[in-house]
């Protein structure tokens, strides 16, 4: 395989479709990861309870129930 320059990689990556961008992103993550994985170096479940002094003291029926009825004007 021809060695290419990073200067030439952007108008190769144009012209692949949406699908193998994703892809191609995807598989150099995998590829440049410290520890050799493509695991995320964070959980969404880190942001569990992040804001929920925001929430104290609201019922959340009451408040979806709100939130429905000025749906409907």
């Amino acid at each position: 395989m021809a060695t290419q320059s990073y200067e030439s990689a952007p108008q190769m990556a144009e012209s692949l479709s949406d699908d193998d961008r994703l892809r191609l992103i995807e598989e150099l993550k995998a590829a440049t990861a410290k520890d050799g994985t493509s695991e995320p170096q964070h959980s969404m479940m880190e942001l569990r309870g992040l804001g929920a002094e925001l929430w104290e003291g609201i019922d959340a029926q009451e408040y979806v129930n709100g939130e429905r009825d000025s749906w409907n004007g």
